[in-house]
């Protein structure tokens, strides 16, 4: 080993307290309470609306066909021609209309679930990265009242559920991060790095990014998307890992990270995935009506455009036929191929919630009060003084951390850019806003974040009532910070009416439409 000069110092650690876990329950339930306000409305006369009317069937044929509680059942409902998306999510949708019935409350209550949870784990993240119960506090109001969360956990489909299982990864994550660097610093304070060799020690079973991998398995059984995911956290997990050989004086730190931390992260980022993604097609491989289960014997496959996997058994055979088919329709959907939709919107749209996405409409109602006509709308939409600061927060981010080498954003900046950045190769493929779900969580950890930073700035107050409302002596920082927290919460009051589809009159429908991409 060779001398590293400064002395490397450890991360700062706050321990959690109760007032942490007041605060995760607060905002819990909180969280809870918006997400079930109308949660069974609206409907299609009973029936699911938007692309519910995909999954909420699928979800039914499992619960229809299921084998046992281990197996669960298969979806034979196609999509658009086939199944499109790995089973799990389906079977999240299955398990809620297993216990209330094909009923709205049964194929929305799981998504209901899962999307208070994202906004308990984006306080943990926060509270996690920056040790801070305030920012944590601040990440998880923001997150209550944005949109985009609140729509997405009020309906059956598939995204809130893997959006969950990515922020709990970035929550491990962050606790590997953490714990392989108190390793190495008490291994240094110890002095047990000298005599390792030049390539370093080997730190240990590590338990957190196991659980990672876990989280992202899940995640790719639920839309492939979430190999974007496992590419982006397993590069960042083993250049963190290069990060502290250097800085902990390994004398050949890229020998040393490849030999001593890829391996094991590969088996936990990779491979661990990998299993649990072919688990989750267990009642495809235990059902003999599965499609295209037996696509090998009655020739199928011969026919196709892959007759190469005649050559493997008949289980591996479809199961993989029927990947490629998945695979050749997701290609196929592309603006140069001629699929249009109304609501289609581009990664660069994403940034500052350009082209919202109708769920529900109708118009032409009769006003409960006064004359005219009414609507009742509700949209994929995100609250625009939180996704406006998408770009400008992206953007401090960066700097922080490349000039201060403030490395508590690096989670919430590379999870946003695994969510964002291969759209980008893909632009010419039909998209959609929801698309976007899982970059939110990332943007309000950031934000909050920031304001944390924004808290620290400025003189005390002038003003006497602000001191006596807020009871201590508050900084021009702190207060600009809470005016951001009410805005926030005006703005999602402001547009709750398309958020949860209240009836309101024309007039005041149009006046919540400030862009015109927004119609």
């Amino acid at each position: 080993m060779r001398p590293n000069r400064p002395d490397p110092k450890a991360p700062v650690d706050s321990p959690w307290t109760r007032r942490d876990t007041i605060a995760a329950w607060v905002i819990g339930v909180v969280a809870l309470l918006t997400r079930f306000i109308g949660l069974t409305q609206p409907t299609s006369s009973g029936t699911p609306v938007f692309d519910e009317k995909h999954y909420v069937p699928q979800g039914w044929d499992m619960v229809r066909s299921h084998f046992n509680i281990v197996l669960g059942g298969i979806e034979s409902n196609p999509a658009y021609g086939l199944v499109v998306h790995p089973p799990l999510g389906k079977q999240l949708l299955a398990a809620g209309e297993m216990i209330f019935g094909y009923t709205p409350l049964g194929w929305r209550i799981m998504t209901a679930l899962f999307g208070t949870a994202v906004i308990v784990f984006i306080f943990l993240l926060a509270r996690r990265l920056s040790q801070s119960t305030n920012i944590a506090i601040v990440a998880g109001i923001i997150a209550i009242f944005d949109g985009v969360l609140l729509v997405a956990a009020k309906f059956g489909m598939l995204d809130i559920f893997q959006v969950l299982f990515v922020v709990m990864a970035a929550w491990t994550i962050v606790g590997d991060m953490r714990q392989v660097h108190h390793r190495w610093h008490d291994a240094w304070l110890a002095g047990k790095l000298e005599g390792t060799g030049p390539y370093g020690p080997r730190m240990g079973f590590r338990w957190w990014r196991f659980a990672t991998g876990v989280l992202l398995g899940l995640a790719l059984s639920v839309k492939w998307s979430g190999l974007y995911y496992i590419m982006f956290f397993g590069l960042m997990s083993s250049f963190w890992d290069l990060w502290l050989r250097r800085k902990y004086g390994v004398e050949k730190p890229v020998a040393g990270t490849l030999l001593r931390d890829v391996p094991s992260a590969l088996a936990s980022i990779v491979l661990i995935p990998a299993l649990l993604y072919i688990w989750s097609w267990r009642a495809w491989f235990a059902s003999e009506t599965s499609v295209y289960r037996h696509s090998l014997a009655d020739g199928t496959i011969a026919d196709s455009d892959w007759p190469w996997l005649s050559h493997l058994p008949e289980p591996a055979a479809g199961w993989l036929y029927y990947h490629f088919s998945v695979l050749d329709f997701h290609s196929s959907l592309t603006s140069s191929g001629g699929h249009s939709h109304p609501w289609d919107s581009k990664p660069w749209a994403w940034l500052v919630s350009a082209r919202p996405i109708l769920y529900y409409s109708a118009t032409d109602l009769e006003c409960p009060v006064g004359d005219g006509t009414c609507r009742e709308m509700i949209y994929m939409f995100g609250t625009p003084i939180i996704w406006w600061l998408t770009i400008p927060v992206l953007l401090w981010a960066a700097w922080v951390w490349l000039t201060r080498k403030d490395f508590r954003v690096i989670v919430p900046f590379i999870g946003f850019m695994a969510g964002f950045v291969p759209w980008l190769a893909a632009f010419d493929r039909q998209m959609y806003f929801f698309y976007a779900i899982a970059l939110v969580p990332f943007t309000i950890v950031l934000i909050a974040l920031a304001l944390g930073e924004l808290s620290k700035r400025g003189g005390p107050v002038t003003w006497g009532w602000v001191r006596k409302l807020a009871g201590f002596e508050m900084r021009w920082g702190q207060l600009a910070a809470v005016v951001y927290l009410a805005a926030v919460v005006a703005a999602f009051i402001y547009w709750s009416p398309i958020f949860y589809g209240f009836t309101v009159p024309e007039g005041y429908y149009q006046s919540l439409m400030w862009l015109p991409s927004w119609q």
